[in-house]
């Protein structure tokens, strides 16, 4: 499905290609001076993502609840790591349904703006079942693709829970592979764990470039079933599947694939979970 946006995405989309123009080894830079300015954040709802809130209220079947065993007879509470959170409201959405959430951040502006969010607004983030409790949520400074940033994780560095909504579009597509391997190297084992994956842009044409570059499912499940791995793609953009290529060891396999009845409205009718 293609639509056209409206002129006011259309500005903000052009902008933002204009702001990372340059090589995408500045691309954290250049993130992270959107955020120290502050006046120009197109990708902020002022909300968590509708999708999210669904899903964890209602698809307990496939998330099970926010508790998992602890290796010694006990229970602990599910880690959630949200990578690329902005100001952070599906992390304390997460926390508000007993996980301990983590919201990590290339800038250190945006986590600032978390931690404001995270005082300023705690009231709209209720607990959502009393008798698990409410997580703790906290705000990480770090580059995705290292590892410096796991030092303030507690544990040993997996999460039960890993939510990518405005991430891997925010990645040029030279990123893919490293996303994919380092989200698979982050997941605890199965089947305690679940990367959750809100798929979008899916309406915009990937040959028009980013951020936020075009993504189809295919590319979330030929990336992810081959972590690490190059993927062919053709000189529009779109990769290139192969349903005889078995997937990789490490791989991850998807459970279930749905469009959500709420999302935010630039996402509507186009949006999968």
């Amino acid at each position: 499905m293609s639509r056209s946006p409206p002129a006011s995405l259309t500005g903000a989309r052009t902008q933002l290609q204009a702001h990372f123009s340059g090589p995408e080894s500045e691309h954290p830079d250049r993130w992270s001076k959107l955020w120290d300015a502050g006046n120009f954040l197109p990708w902020d709802r002022g909300l968590p993502q509708p999708a999210l809130v669904d899903l964890l209220s209602g698809r307990h079947n496939l998330i099970g609840d926010c508790y998992v065993e602890d290796g010694s007879g006990g229970q602990r509470r599910k880690k959630a790591l949200v990578p690329g959170c902005g100001r952070g409201y599906d992390v304390l959405l997460l926390a508000s349904f007993g996980y301990d959430a983590y919201g990590l951040e290339v800038s250190e502006s945006a986590v600032k703006r978390c931690k404001e969010e995270q005082t300023n607004n705690a009231h709209k983030y209720p607990v959502k079942n009393e008798a698990a409790g409410a997580g703790i949520a906290k705000f990480v400074n770090g580059n995705f693709f290292g590892e410096t940033w796991l030092k303030d994780v507690d544990g040993d560095g997996k999460f039960e829970l890993i939510f990518d909504y405005t991430f891997l579009c925010a990645l040029p597509p030279s990123f893919r592979p490293s996303w994919s391997l380092h989200m698979s190297q982050l997941l605890a084992p199965a089947p305690a764990a679940n990367l959750i994956c809100l798929e979008f842009p899916t309406y915009k044409d990937p040959s028009l470039g980013g951020p936020p570059f075009g993504l189809s499912p295919a590319v979330y499940v030929e990336h992810l079933s081959h972590p690490g791995e190059e993927l062919p793609y053709d000189d529009k953009g779109h990769i290139k599947q192969n349903p005889l290529r078995r997937a990789s060891p490490g791989g991850l396999e998807r459970v279930a694939h749905w469009q959500p009845e709420r999302t935010h409205e630039i996402g509507k009718g186009t949006d999968w979970v």
